[in-house]
């Protein structure tokens, strides 16, 4: 749903204005505004028929509903904004900036704002922080709508997904959102995107306990039971593999990131407030779990998200591709050295290192005795801060065999050369 910028600046200028009526979760105006209860009825009167159950909560539906409160505040029809607000608070009563929303509309209908939390002196101090972090999260998902990723475009890390690759994940920590990809023919299209939240202490994790979301080309390892969670974790979580093999070629330590959900009691969090993990609001999860396939679903998460035309993308693809197809070659050979030349000398491989592994490529190009080499489903995923990295997903299958490995390979860039530093089997 895009805005004008007219509309946007409007809606934006109200809430920076807006009173807060209901003071961080106490509800002042919903707790006055409910409908009220209707009497008991006399035994002898017939019973009502039951409720339909509530209908499911679709992903991104609460949100949709207040960028067009937004709007309409934006259009000066508060009355009808108003309406709007009072109807989702009560659809969603643990929605707290929406609540806050809803606070100002009321107050707006008795006196003028003056400026956002225009409450008192001694409710302001009580509750500076939390006022701070909603008036945060407003702004992040008005930045977020109005900062559209550009028609058609990708990721600039999605250098090339492969068929096994159905979905693919993309957060922008700047923005606050994670935005889901679905990859079929046609190349991957944008289906979904969602506000999330981080680290207490923002990104770039470095070390256990730091209250920091990692960045980086990760993927998606299981799907956690809901059941076998605690509350806290709300619909489920998607463990991803950090750290992976570049975080710990640069000696970057914890573990247990997961996406996941929040608890029943709380719809959404501020902008940074997680130990590390990123959380959505349980319906968008659920849609996320419903979704997203486990060990094939690469999730990219990045300062700022940089987008690109899918045919840049292509482009870098093919360069790389050429990197890939020489070494495939000097697999083929069954020349060790010819191989051993396109591995750091920290490389890795399963665990063992260069030194280690030589005996066991010795041995696997034995047994291949220079056959061809065929690479199915390649996938490359690029990755760039202080070094320039790929992380490679292909199906290894020697010619004339009908079966193979899939392997994934770190590649760097040192100069003007790609080496490989790490290389195992995923599947």
């Amino acid at each position: 749903m895009n805005l004008t910028h007219r509309s946007l600046g409007a809606a934006k200028a109200l809430v920076a204005l807006c009173c807060v009526a209901v003071c961080l979760g106490t509800a002042h105006a919903n707790s006055q505004h409910k409908p009220q209860r209707a009497a008991a009825k006399p035994k002898a009167a017939k019973a009502a028929p039951a409720r339909a159950a509530p209908p499911r909560v679709r992903d991104g539906e609460a949100e949709a509903r207040l960028i067009e409160i937004y709007k309409l505040i934006g259009q000066a029809h508060t009355r009808a904004a108003l309406a709007k607000a009072e109807v989702l608070v009560r659809d969603h009563p643990n929605f707290s900036l929406a609540q806050l929303v809803y606070g100002d509309l009321l107050t707006a209908q008795q006196r003028p704002v003056r400026n956002f939390g225009d409450v008192p002196d001694s409710a302001v101090r009580t509750g500076a922080q939390a006022l701070a972090e909603l008036r945060e999260e407003s702004q992040q998902r008005m930045r977020a709508l109005r900062e559209r990723p550009p028609a058609g475009a990708i990721p600039a890390q999605f250098l090339q997904l492969s068929p096994q690759n159905k979905h693919a994940i993309a957060i922008d920590a700047s923005r606050s959102r994670l935005y889901l990809y679905q990859n079929d023919a046609a190349g991957p299209k944008l289906i979904a995107d969602y506000y999330i939240s981080v680290g207490k202490l923002g990104i770039e994790k470095a070390a256990e306990g730091d209250l920091r979301t990692p960045l980086g080309v990760y993927f998606v390892t299981s799907n956690l039971d809901p059941k076998s969670l605690k509350d806290f974790y709300g619909a489920g979580a998607l463990p991803i593999n950090y750290p992976n093999p570049y975080d710990a070629r640069r000696g970057k330590t914890g573990r247990g990131i997961w996406l996941h959900g929040t608890p029943p009691e709380q719809f959404a969090r501020a902008p940074k407030a997680t130990d590390g993990c990123v959380v959505l609001a349980n319906p968008d999860l659920e849609r996320i779990i419903r979704t997203v396939e486990v060990r094939t679903t690469p999730v990219v998460i990045a300062p700022t998200l940089r987008w690109v035309a899918p045919a840049a993308a292509q482009a870098d693809a093919r360069h790389f591709n050429d990197v890939l197809q020489a070494w495939r070659n000097a697999k083929a050979s069954g020349d060790v050295n010819r191989l051993l030349a396109f591995y750091t000398p920290d490389f890795a491989i399963n665990g063992k290192t260069l030194a280690e592994a030589q005996p066991l490529l010795k041995v696997e190009l034995g047994r291949m005795r220079g056959k061809d080499v065929e690479l199915k489903d390649v996938s490359v995923l690029r990755w760039t801060d202080s070094a320039d990295t790929m992380v490679v997903t292909f199906g290894e299958v020697p010619m004339g065999a009908r079966t193979g490995v899939t392997k994934r390979q770190y590649w760097v860039r040192l100069g003007p050369q790609w080496k490989i530093f790490f290389e195992g089997v995923v599947g």
